[in-house]
């Protein structure tokens, strides 16, 4: 009886640790990618509003790195920061079910690939597409294109509560089509601590030195953590959502043109986590913009600049394993569509993709609250469990 507790408890010990260690590589490779796809969405769109979700471009690239072989498959697990297969399998495996039971909001991710009539999967593929990923699998004819993206956008509205709307358009399907991998992920939260919507005004809005634009502004004032950064020059505030196991963090820059020195240290992948872990529960009065975000992104060209180049041409692609008695595949588009809403009840966020395959914190005076007066451009970004599922930047253009 003592050797079988002794073995049970070391199963456990054992499991558990290797639950801890695929949690933080996932983590350590979601910052990594999220860092670097920010940056380039962000040199992309200068002085523009942005929202992009780098989590949910993962998943279809970690399948991708399954179906292919040598110097391709190595640079997707590059970009990805997974270190082999196995590892791969079990983040994702792991994600999946951690995200689906987080607590007190609506999280849901969708998976689906469309494969040409007379075309079938690699049955390995097919088979952790299913079990690892959560994909669905149907066979569709591509020279009715019009049809078929009608259909895939129907169903990304689905997945997305009609919040991404025409992401495939149906020039980008022609009979040369094989395959589409699809994804989709939706976040809907409740504030912990609603804002009032009569504390709701017109407030000014520094777009830059010389631009002062009204726009509504909540306000509240409550325990929230914070905290204050010499390293970004910023404030730094966590609004949770309801359950406790979801927030949006802000970053406001101290300086009314601030934003872009904040982003381009927000290339470091860990100074915001660094910031992050000084943060305390304090009284904070918070002054914060409604607002609302729409941003497509060419995913093709920010890859490529994100040196994920291989699965782009015909010759180095190598996905040799996605589809069976099929070579010669590749890459031949990929595009975000990604949605934020912030108000007084809380936020809602959505983000679908498409593949086509051809520092040092301050003191802080705790008898004086501190002002968290959002009247500047700032940094955003959602996150549950360590995971950041969407980030992004408020400007007014």
């Amino acid at each position: 009886m003592k050797l079988l507790l002794c073995i049970c408890f070391l199963s456990i010990a054992v499991s558990a640790m290797a639950e801890q260690d695929v949690d933080q590589i996932l983590q350590d490779g979601n910052n990594k990618f999220t860092a670097n796809m920010f940056n380039e969405v962000v040199k992309a769109n200068k002085e523009k509003s942005i929202v992009l979700s780098a989590y949910s471009v993962m998943p279809p690239l970690a399948q991708l790195a399954l179906a292919s072989v040598g110097e391709s498959h190595d640079e997707l697990l590059n970009a990805i920061g997974m270190p082999n297969d196995n590892v791969t399998k079990a983040a994702f495996s792991f994600a999946n079910s951690k995200l689906r039971s987080t607590k007190g909001v609506t999280l849901q991710t969708a998976s689906k690939i469309y494969v040409a009539q007379n075309y079938e999967l690699n049955t390995e593929f097919a088979a952790v597409s299913r079990d690892t990923f959560g994909s669905e699998v149907k066979n569709v004819d591509f020279s009715k294109n019009t049809e078929v993206a009608a259909e895939v956008n129907a169903w990304v509205e689905d997945q997305t509560n009609h919040r991404i709307k025409d992401l495939v358009d149906p020039a980008s399907l022609t009979s040369d089509t094989r395959a589409l991998l699809v994804n989709a992920i939706y976040f809907k939260g409740t504030w912990k601590i609603p804002f009032q919507t009569f504390a709701t005004k017109d407030r000014d809005f520094h777009v830059t030195k010389n631009k002062v634009v009204q726009v509504p502004t909540m306000y509240n004032k409550d325990t929230y953590s914070y905290t204050e950064s010499i390293e970004l020059n910023a404030q730094i505030l966590e609004i949770p959502y309801e359950g406790d196991e979801a927030s949006c963090v802000f970053v406001l820059p101290r300086e009314i043109d601030g934003i872009n020195e904040l982003a381009e240290k927000l290339k470091d992948p860990t100074v915001l986590d660094k910031a992050m872990s000084n943060m305390r529960e304090i009284e904070v009065e918070v002054y914060l913009p409604k607002f609302k975000i729409e941003t497509t992104t060419d995913l093709k060209d920010i890859l490529q600049k994100m040196d994920v180049q291989r699965l782009f041409s015909p010759k180095t692609a190598r996905l040799d394993n996605l589809l069976k008695h099929t070579s010669n595949l590749y890459i031949d588009s990929a595009l975000q569509k990604a949605f934020i809403e912030i108000n007084e009840e809380g936020a809602e966020a959505a983000a679908a993709n498409v593949i086509g395959i051809a520092g040092a914190s301050v003191v802080i005076d705790p008898i004086k609250p501190p002002v968290f007066k959002a009247d500047r451009p700032f940094y955003f970004a959602i996150k549950t469990n360590s995971i950041t599922l969407f980030n992004g930047i408020k400007r007014e253009e």
